[in-house]
């Protein structure tokens, strides 16, 4: 069931990840989400902001220190009241006959996460690549060797792993798989549009999680239309198909005065 309206929760433990990575466990759980989804989160007196779900039970958020919001969150304390509401969006969608090959980068460690959990319960052959720029900011690396899946790293400097872009990476194993993969991806934008390249160079089929700017969670804002969708309703994960029709992705986004920027 999605809550639309903030449901009280604390904070029951913290964990530094990284330089700029704290994983915040909550005291609460979202049972009925799915991996791909997002919550709501509302930081009370600061504001409100989507995160993507890592672990449903307990509620459990992998946030990067990026802007004033996660930098409120990560000088809150264990004990600090928050809200949450959700879950929103549509999810990943596991093809069980087929390879899954999932793919992270940047803040995009979460989803991912709880995709290959899933995964792994239902039998499904998983490989993961994660890409950081340096060693020290590759996470859940540990979590996911726990899972007992194929792990792939890669860094921009050559400290841990391939030396190279992830996605390079991500493509050698892929071609080396008996049938063609399911290629399952979040992080930045480049690196979704080099895949989505990819994806349609090989004929293998897509789904990536995209990030637009999100104010409301459930279609009446408008703010993160992408052409002819909106994120937070017909995403956050979308396919190969969806998105090779869609003429901002890779390109375009928006902030949040609504202004169209391009993608660096």
């Amino acid at each position: 069931m999605t809550i639309n309206f903030p449901r009280p929760a604390r904070i029951r433990q913290i964990t530094q990840e990284s330089r700029l990575v704290r994983t915040f466990v909550l005291d609460t759980a979202m049972p009925g989400a799915e991996p791909g989804q997002f919550v709501m989160l509302w930081l009370p007196g600061v504001d409100e902001k989507p995160m993507s779900v890592a672990v449903p039970a307990p509620l459990t958020l992998t946030v990067t220190r990026i802007g004033p919001f996660s930098t409120a969150l990560h000088q809150a304390r264990e004990g600090t009241q928050v809200g949450v509401r959700g879950p929103y969006g549509h999810g990943f969608t596991l093809e069980p006959d087929r390879p899954a090959l999932l793919v992270a980068g940047g803040c995009g460690v979460p989803p991912i996460y709880f995709l290959a959990c899933r995964a792994v319960e239902r039998g499904v052959s998983v490989t993961v690549a994660l890409g950081a720029q340096r060693a020290g900011d590759m996470v859940y690396d540990d979590r996911f060797r726990d899972l007992g899946v194929e792990l792939l790293l890669a860094t921009d400097d050559g400290s841990l792993g391939h030396q190279g872009y992830v996605t390079d990476l991500a493509a050698q194993r892929a071609r080396q798989f008996p049938q063609p993969p399911t290629i399952y991806a979040c992080g930045p934008e480049p690196m979704l549009a080099a895949l989505l390249r990819l994806c349609q160079q090989q004929g293998w089929a897509g789904q990536f999680s995209v990030e637009r700017y999100i104010k409301c969670g459930f279609g009446i804002c408008g703010q993160c239309a992408l052409d002819g969708l909106l994120v937070c309703q017909d995403g956050p994960v979308l396919t190969v198909e969806q998105l090779a029709r869609a003429q901002d992705f890779g390109r375009f986004s928006r902030s949040a005065t609504g202004r169209r920027m391009p993608i660096r």
